[in-house]
């Protein structure tokens, strides 16, 4: 059973920062990209940021410049430093990750996510 597991979300005020934390559990065979989506109030989920396993890293054009990607593929967790936050960035925030698990003696690829943390920027 792999479970992804989420933390570091929260209030905080307009231009402020936070990291968010995704930590990969269970009987894993290999892990491949990860990427950070959300969900704001009203709207469509949308891709945030992803990583490859190769460090190739894409952003939304609203984050670029103010959010940063990066795993630690030792401790299989992925992070989210956001600076500068604006109410505009107010979301649930959902890590995803291709994850390849043995499955009759084959390993084979599967679409995990992860609960959701909420994100508020507000004064």
């Amino acid at each position: 059973q792999v479970q992804l597991v989420e933390s570091g979300g929260g209030l905080v005020q307009p231009g402020g920062s936070l990291t968010l934390s995704c930590e990969a559990y269970g009987n894993m065979y290999d892990l491949y990209s990860m990427g950070w989506y959300r969900r704001a109030p009203g709207k469509q989920r949308e891709m945030v940021a992803t990583i490859t396993r190769g460090d190739r890293i894409d952003y939304v054009d609203s984050v670029k410049g103010r959010f940063t990607i990066s795993r630690d593929n030792v401790k299989n967790t992925l992070y989210l430093q956001m600076n500068n936050l604006n109410p505009e960035d107010t979301a649930d925030y959902y890590c995803n990750a291709v994850i390849a698990t043995m499955r009759g003696g084959t390993p084979t690829r599967y679409d995990y996510w992860g609960q959701g943390t909420p994100v508020t920027v507000s004064s």
